[in-house]
Order: C-alpha cells, then sequence, then structure tokens
C-alpha cells in the first residue's frame, strides 16, 4: 500500500480549524516532521517517521511539587496532552477518552501507563485547581502547571501551538492551543505517535496495548 507524507505542523494545524476555545494559534513556527500514514487507512493514530523528543520540561504537579516530565516518564508508555481545565468541549472530552480507554486495560498495564496533562492557562490553572479537575476524570492522570513560556517552549517541540490566554469579544478568557496527544515510546520515550481529537474511545481502547509495548498500532 502506498505510502504518503506530510508535515507534522500542517497537520497539526488542519485538526484545529474549526475549534475556538480549544484552536490552534499557529504562527508558522512550529516544528516540521516528517509522518506517514498509509493511503486508505483508517486508523486512528499517525506514526511519525522522525518521533518527537520528549520535551524537557520541570513544572508543578497537583500536589505542588516539581515534576521533571523527561525523569518521571523515562521508560514508560506516555501520553501528552496540552489543554486547560476551563475549556468547554475538546479538553475534557480528550481526558475522558483516554480515561475510559486506560481502564480496559489490565490493572498491571494501567500501573505503566502515564497520561500527562500540562495547562496552557497556568494563571487559572493552579496547583489545586488542576487536582481538583483531574480528579473528576482519572486521579492518576499527571497533572502539570507552571510558567507560561517554559509551557509553551515545551509544545513547541512537539509541533503543538499555543497562546497566551485571552479575552474573546465577550469578555471570555479563552486559551488557544492545539489539540494532539502524543504517544511515547517505553522503548526509545520518542514521541512517535500523534492522535487528533476527533479520536474515539473505541480508538484508544484498541492502540492503548501496542502503546504499551512501544509497537505501532
Amino acid at each position: 500500500m502506498r505510502k504518503k507524507t506530510f508535515a507534522a505542523a500542517a497537520l497539526l494545524a488542519a485538526a484545529t480549524l474549526t475549534l475556538s476555545a480549544c484552536g490552534s494559534g499557529d504562527d508558522g513556527n512550529s516544528p516540521v516532521a516528517v509522518v506517514s500514514e498509509e493511503s486508505g487507512s483508517q486508523e486512528a493514530a499517525t506514526v511519525l517517521d522522525q518521533p518527537f523528543e520528549k520535551p524537557d520540561l520541570v513544572l508543578t504537579d497537583t500536589n505542588g511539587k516539581k515534576y521533571d516530565l523527561r525523569k518521571e516518564t523515562a521508560g514508560r508508555p506516555t501520553l501528552v496532552y496540552f489543554g486547560y481545565t476551563h475549556c468547554p468541549d475538546i479538553c475534557p472530552l480528550t481526558m475522558n477518552n483516554l480515561a475510559v480507554a486506560k481502564k480496559q486495560l489490565p490493572k498491571s498495564e494501567q500501573d505503566q501507563l502515564r497520561i500527562v496533562f500540562v495547562t496552557t492557562d497556568p494563571a487559572r490553572d493552579t496547583s489545586a485547581e488542576l487536582g481538583k479537575w483531574i480528579k473528576g476524570i482519572d486521579s492518576e492522570i499527571v497533572g502539570l502547571t507552571g510558567d507560561f513560556a517554559t509551557i509553551q517552549a515545551g509544545a513547541r517541540t512537539l509541533g503543538i501551538s499555543i497562546e497566551p490566554t485571552h479575552k474573546d469579544k465577550n469578555g471570555k478568557p479563552v486559551s488557544v492551543h492545539g489539540t494532539q496527544v502524543i504517544a511515547f515510546s517505553p522503548k526509545t520515550d520518542g514521541g512517535y505517535l500523534l492522535y487528533n481529537e476527533d479520536t474515539t474511545v473505541d480508538a484508544y481502547t484498541k492502540d492503548l496495548p501496542k502503546i504499551i509495548k512501544g509497537e505501532n498500532p
């Protein structure tokens, strides 16, 4: 089956064109990575030919403690998503989909998996606020907050663009960000799979057993 190649930044931008509160403010400076997708494939994941390096992020978790993303998730299957707790739709849907799919795994595999939610709205998403929000989804999810510039730089290394929180025409604070989930292999710690906002619970449920092993879905 013939393969097509794309620029990751273009895929990321296309996935967020219809969003408002959870949109992508791509300024064209995002890193470009080559990804491949088989023609006619119905797979949810996009496999990156050149995996992303795991962001060098040291932030604060929901307990107010420092959390070194690379150190804490080294050698573990890890899913990373950037979003915010006041998001009206995409963020809670994505995290709930991941949480439901995770619960279909055997307990031993659930314990291996790390799901990391990094806020794009740290001014409002304090450790305490993140903790309350995550508890309503899955208390095992790692919630991280910190300096916006640090978070923005970390997201950019994954081709995900985020903007400072601003007020919309109605005066409501909005955080504009990419909506992709990046899966990191426990074998290489590289971000080798990309999922967009339309990925379903069934798709994650199907793929997670292979992600746990560092395999392609």
